[in-house]
């Protein structure tokens, strides 16, 4: 279907309703507006990165179910909705501080086990119960990571991973 993703990726975005060059950027403008707007109790709010935009209009909304077994490890869920993590705005900044890149809430992984973030370069992380973990330098290796079960990276105490 496409170079971008291995063709089982394709085949579950496919199955989603995603297919190639397919983009809705006023969806993604509104979205990034009501994210940024959205303001947490202590007052802080989410950055809102150009990775996070252009991964609105072509992935937004989109529910991801893989099937079978992972490379590595047992393959997640991907709901692509920064809504279903909008709560998250003290837990991107921590982890923004320790990576030093602003993040943006991109959406969740399992049934809200993980919530998935990209930061300014383009780069995704999932932050969930066990750790704070790299999934790839783009959205793309991040869903392969996600979908086929590929085992993540741990990000460290010193931001690398």
């Amino acid at each position: 279907m496409t170079e971008r993703f291995p063709s089982e990726v394709a085949e579950i975005l496919a199955a989603a309703g995603w297919s190639p060059g397919w983009r809705d950027e006023e969806r993604a403008r509104e979205w990034a507006l009501r994210i940024a707007a959205d303001a947490a109790l202590d007052g802080r709010q989410h950055v809102m990165t150009p990775a996070a935009m252009q991964a609105y209009a072509e992935f937004g909304g989109l529910r991801l179910h893989p099937q079978g077994a992972g490379e590595q490890v047992a393959p997640s869920d991907v709901h692509l909705d920064p809504f279903r993590v909008r709560h998250c705005v003290a837990t991107l900044a921590e982890l923004a501080s320790v990576t030093g890149a602003p993040l943006s809430p991109l959406g969740e992984e399992g049934d809200g086990t993980g919530i998935l973030a990209v930061d300014e370069q383009g780069r995704v992380f999932v932050l969930d119960h066990t750790g704070d973990w790299f999934l790839g330098a783009s959205v793309e290796e991040a869903l392969g990571t996600l979908l086929l079960g590929r085992q993540p990276s741990r990000v460290r105490e010193d931001g690398t991973w």
